[in-house]
């Protein structure tokens, strides 16, 4: 008989609920949204309803490969594992801990263990060359949020349900479902918002699916966004538009800071009309709430911080940060386990080549390669590399390509051999995705709705695999020294018994001064990740279980998001700092870019509904159509560069011969190509078919957005010429 379980889909920030269905053979035979989902109400995109394909894919590897030479082996757990621990314990013995490097890729964030065993690992392998795809990313947000509210995590959500007044800058939640925004159905949300008289802005080089369907849109240079922010945030001040309605220092001299970032030196740079500028600043004062949001066009570029800085700025001037309708925070159901209380501080410590500094304990990917390739103390020698493909996402991952192949040892926890693992020692498969449990911790963090769920694995291992959580756990203790042999069981006991330590000794807590060992026998799953999750869910602020979870399988409504900026910030001060220091003084590098040069063309990504970075790819279903890599372009460019069928694009770097398509949905001056494309040298079929070309080749790797470290993929300066055939 056919059986059908819900799932949480674990493939893109929209945590949509899903409803399978499997034959007898465990196959699965339909995929579609689940209706008693309180959050994504039966919603469903093409990626979601590709789930079983993926799930499936018969390239995804089942069992552990050790690579002899340039040949591929099947090998046993113990045998992997063992090759595991001679190899980074050789190079821990010989040149010490900081010469072993751990990366955690995109996919880390929506797996149970990705979250859970990420700290212990760190912990236990105690280098200082920690990295993760927050650095070619979301890094700026957290810097901002970080310099605000003294907490990195504190990361506002539009309330875009309630909210009169939504302008989005670089962002595309249409075709993303919201990113660091978690709201699924959004083309719904977006009809709903003006089926009640709100109005939609959208500011964008490209006119997206999102602009489509705005009230308005705006061209604008890529890159730029902080000058237009600038002029908004100047208009409110000198206007005494601005409302301020939280506890805030600063004020007086954010006024200072912006005089003379007027509209009409915005529109020089950016090009959007200072009147209208202006314009946009009175309506965000006047609306009855609004909210102005910003993602990977307002992030991975120049001036990241200072855009998400100036985001946040507009928000508060208007008075709609933590209030209904505005920018609020979710209250997760598990205990924050991320947030400690402790006022942000960068730079604790430096890379060494580059001198580069720490956030949030990580340091910038963009400097990965020159660890590696460097001699001298503390040169990079062994790689964990956790769910990522830094050949294809990283900044010149070629050049990342090539200095993998310098490497004394690496081990890849990923279930593909792809442009990135067939330069490993080891690839430690973990299951198909049916057969694991699922749980959103850090997209719970910025949900548009108070919600939780918890989806239990729906197919069981076969004997000839291990689960995620073993797989981390036992990465984590051969770090540790003890051994690939040593019991997985203990690193969950130490979790636990940390936590439930944390919550006796915590001021207040309604088991202050317990006993931990009583505390321990009250909680329950499964499994080691199952009992961690309980704990977390009994500790945190709504008093759950796991129990009621899988007794709610289809999710929870928590209700909508309440005022809490209160309990978040710790800062030094107390307060929120509206001109932190270290944002103010980067405006100098702004004050440069006023009087620089503007580039002829510069290159940006481009979202695509049916693909998700590098690793959707191999599904045949997702490829194709309009989920191609193809470069756009402007049709008067097109006339202008006299460009046929393919281009040459060139930049800082590198150049790509690329397949040319023409759209006037992008403005004169800009390109688009997506990101994730360039597939070679792996096993995987379908998309080595169809393998585009690798757009972050182009991408330089020594230009940062300078307080967080992070990438700069859009607003890259190239040129663009015909392909001759030679």
């Amino acid at each position: 008989m056919p059986t059908t379980a819900p799932r949480t889909c674990p493939i893109c920030d929209a945590v949509c609920g899903l409803k399978i269905t499997l034959d007898d053979d465990n196959r699965v035979t339909s995929v579609k949204g689940d209706q008693d989902d309180p959050f994504s109400k039966g919603y469903i995109c093409p990626k979601g309803a590709s789930l079983g394909r993926l799930d499936e894919d018969p390239d995804r590897l089942r069992v552990p490969m050790i690579r002899d030479g340039d040949e591929w082996r099947e090998a046993s757990w113990d045998e992997a594992f063992l090759a595991v621990e001679r190899g980074l314990t050789g190079v821990i013995e010989k040149y010490g801990r900081d010469a072993v490097a751990v990366f955690f890729g995109n996919p880390t964030y929506h797996t149970m263990a990705g979250f859970l065993y990420r700290i212990p690992l760190i912990q236990s392998l105690a280098s200082r060359n920690v990295y993760s795809s927050g650095t070619i990313d979301h890094m700026p947000k957290h810097v901002a949020c970080g310099h605000l509210y003294g907490d990195a995590f504190a990361i506002a959500v539009p309330d875009v349900d309630r909210t009169d007044y939504f302008m989005v800058i670089g962002a595309n939640p249409m075709e993303s479902h919201g990113s660091l925004f978690t709201a699924p159905d959004m083309p719904a949300r977006l009809k709903a918002l003006r089926n009640r008289g709100g109005k939609l802005v959208v500011v964008d080089p490209r006119r997206t699916r999102t602009a489509a369907v705005a009230d308005e849109h705006h061209f604008v240079r890529p890159g730029t966004d902080p000058f237009l922010l600038l002029g908004i945030v100047h208009t409110l001040l000198t206007e005494n538009l601005a409302t301020v309605t939280i506890d805030a220092n600063g004020l007086d001299e954010l006024r200072e800071v912006v005089r003379e970032f007027t509209p009409e030196v915005a529109e020089r740079v950016c090009g959007v009309p200072a009147e209208d500028i202006a314009r946009l600043a009175r309506e965000l004062a006047a609306a009855p709430t609004a909210a102005v949001y910003s993602r990977m066009g307002g992030s991975v570029v120049e001036f990241g911080s200072l855009t998400q800085w100036l985001v946040d700025l507009v928000n508060i001037l208007t008075g709609n940060l933590d209030r209904p309708g505005g920018t609020m925070f979710t209250r997760t159901a598990a205990l924050e386990v991320f947030r400690s209380g402790e006022p942000f501080v960068p730079g604790r410590w430096h890379s060494r080549v580059r001198g580069l500094p720490e956030v949030i304990g990580e340091l910038p990917t963009a400097t990965l390669a020159d660890e590696i390739e460097t001699p001298g103390e503390g040169q990079v020698r062994a790689l964990v590399n956790i769910a990522a493909n830094q050949v294809l996402a990283a900044p010149n991952g070629p050049r990342l390509g090539k200095a993998f192949e310098s490497l004394d040892f690496m081990v890849c926890v990923d279930p593909y051999l792809n442009e990135t693992t067939r330069h490993a020692n080891v690839i430690l498969p973990p299951p198909r995705i049916l057969q694991m449990p699922h749980y959103d911790f850090l997209l719970q963090i910025v949900t548009a709705r108070n919600y939780t769920r918890f989806s239990p694995a729906i197919l069981p291992l076969e004997p000839d695999q291990r689960s995620e959580a073993e797989i981390m756990a036992r990465l984590t203790l051969i770090a540790a020294g003890a051994g690939a042999a040593a019991d997985p069981a203990g690193v969950d006991e130490m979790f636990i018994g940390q936590l439930l330590g944390g919550a006796t000794q915590m001021p207040g807590s309604p088991v202050e001064g317990m006993d931990v060992a009583d505390l321990r026998a009250t909680i329950e799953g499964d499994d080691g990740p199952e009992q961690i999750l309980d704990t977390m869910l009994k500790f945190g602020p709504y008093g759950l279980s796991l129990a009621k979870l899988k007794a709610n399988p289809n999710g929870i409504d928590l209700g909508p998001l309440e005022p809490r900026l209160k309990e978040l910030v710790c800062t030094p001060s107390g307060k929120v700092e509206l001109a932190p220091p270290a944002l103010v003084a980067d405006l100098e590098r702004l004050r440069a870019r006023m009087v620089a040069p503007t580039p002829e063309v510069v290159l940006i990504g481009r979202r695509q509904l049916r693909s998700n970075n590098s690793w959707l790819h191999n599904v045949s279903s997702l490829v194709g159509g309009s989920n191609k890599c193809v470069l756009h372009v402007n049709p008067a460019d097109i006339a202008k560069f006299g460009l046929g069928e393919q281009a040459v694009v060139r930049s800082a770097v590198s150049e790509l011969v690329v397949a040319v398509e023409a759209n006037d949905a992008i403005m004169p001056g800009v390109v688009s190509l997506p990101h994730g494309w360039g597939h070679s040298g792996g096993r995987q079929r379908v998309a080595e078919d169809n393998a585009g070309v690798n757009a972050n080749a182009l991408t330089d790797e020594s230009v940062l957005d300078v307080p967080s470290g992070n990438a700069v993929f859009n607003g890259v300066p190239v040129t663009i010429s015909p392909y001759e055939v030679v």
